[in-house]
């Protein structure tokens, strides 16, 4: 079979939204253990950011995407989960999402349910697993019950409204911060029992208020540097500190003593380190795919961009003039 054109996006240099073009490139036909897919929608996450600037180093010129939804178009040896004509959906490395169609690894894509559509799809894959994970899997030594407290920073954004609606399905009592008050009414809306502007507001002091002076076992922190040091201090005794991501910039080198006064746990997970094979991966998003279709979990999806506007589509998130998901057409 011959080889299909694509617009892809990539940057052949990191830095600024400016560096990302759209380019048209050929893209063939699946190898073994390959898929051929064209993209109904694409979703925007903030690792694509890192990886843009370079926080997160990868080899360029670097196709960037994590995450996306469409049509099975051709499948290689030895793929036994899916064939043509499959709907689907994925978060998966390596990148290469912003684009009509990829040749792309088959292991971390799924089936998507029939109720669940395209551009649903393509926005909670990586936000949803993100938040699988956090609260199922990346938990404190003494367990996650019913009634405990938890801190999840960002709590407007796309992982934070899926994680405020989890949360409260698994009767957690979500504390959420965001940056302004029309956030912190999202994230309230959305299931968080209480919501603190970290802009306006002392928010680890106003945790030890509302946790009468205990703290939260787990403070989920994808800001980074901006919330470490108020992070640690909402933390009760052996508490989990979870950092998965670095909106703010990366947190500075830290002293292992900072941790001793009250046994804190730390942790710096990424999905793939749970989502590490064609198993946990499905595992996962069947969890995912039962508490959206079940309506427990809404995705939000407030924000869409053509592929062409990827770099306003950037320039927005990165500026946090976004919340819940965004996604980009195809």
């Amino acid at each position: 079979m011959t080889a299909t054109a694509s617009k892809t996006v990539h940057i052949t240099r990191n830095g600024g939204a400016e560096v990302l073009e759209l380019v048209e490139r050929e893209v063939g036909q699946p190898a073994a253990g390959e898929i051929l897919l064209r993209h109904h929608a694409i979703g925007l996450n903030f690792i694509d950011v890192y990886q843009r600037s370079g926080l997160y180093a990868l080899p360029l010129p670097l196709a960037l995407g994590m995450e996306g939804a469409g049509v099975v178009e051709a499948v290689g040896d030895g793929v036994t989960h899916l064939q043509t004509g499959d709907r689907v959906a994925y978060a998966s490395n390596p990148p290469g999402s912003y684009c009509e169609r990829r040749v792309m690894p088959a292991t971390h894509v799924c089936k998507l349910p029939d109720a669940i559509s395209f551009e649903t799809g393509a926005a909670m894959m990586l936000k949803g697993l993100t938040v699988q994970y956090l609260l199922k899997q990346c938990i404190p030594a003494e367990g996650l019950q019913a009634g405990d407290y938890v801190l999840f920073h960002a709590a407007a954004g796309g992982v934070g409204l899926i994680a405020c609606q989890w949360a409260k399905a698994l009767g957690l009592r979500l504390i959420a911060t965001a940056g302004s008050d029309e956030k912190c009414q999202l994230a309230l809306a959305n299931g968080a029992e209480h919501a603190i502007n970290y802009r306006t507001q002392d928010f680890a002091a106003k945790v030890t208020e509302i946790t009468g002076g205990q703290g939260v076992k787990v403070v989920y922190d994808s800001v980074g540097k901006d919330t470490w040091e108020g992070s640690l201090a909402c933390l009760r005794r052996f508490g989990l500190m979870v950092s998965f991501g670095n909106a703010s910039g990366a947190v500075p080198p830290i002293s292992l003593a900072a941790l001793a006064p009250k046994g804190l746990y730390l942790t710096r997970p990424s999905v793939f380190v749970y989502a590490h094979s064609r198993e946990t991966t499905q595992a996962m998003a069947d969890q995912l795919f039962e508490v959206v279709s079940s309506g427990k979990v809404n995705i939000h999806i407030a924000q869409r961009y053509a592929l062409q506007d990827v770099r306003a589509a950037h320039e927005a998130l990165e500026a946090r003039q976004t919340t819940g998901s965004t996604i980009l057409t195809v």
